[in-house]
This record gives C-alpha cells, structure tokens and sequence, in this order.
C-alpha cells in the first residue's frame, strides 16, 4: 500500500493538536492563521522545486 499520501501517526497527532487550537480562533484571526500556513506551504515548495532543478541526478 502506498503511504506517500497518507499522514504518520506523528502528523496526525500534530493535527489533531492544530484543530484544537483553531477552534479557539475568531474569524479574523483564522483568515490571518490561513494566509501564512499558505505561504509557508509555498516557500516549501520553492525549496523542493529549487533542490529538484539544481540536483545533479
């Protein structure tokens, strides 16, 4: 079975920690918690693609 899309037990416990977290959240303040968590997650993938284009495979 392939797990490469599948969270780890780790990541599922951090989510579960994240979800606690952002019910205590207003609408305001989850808007502004998206916004980051969505340019983290596109500087990670600048990263990737800039590791992947500059391997020497």
């Amino acid at each position: 079975m392939n797990r490469s899309n599948q969270l780890s037990l780790e990541q599922e416990f951090k989510l579960a920690n994240y979800k606690k977290q952002l019910i205590k959240l207003n609408a305001s303040e989850s808007k502004k918690y998206l916004i980051a968590t969505l340019k983290q997650m596109m500087i990670k993938d600048n990263i990737i693609k800039y590791f992947i284009q500059n391997s020497n495979l």
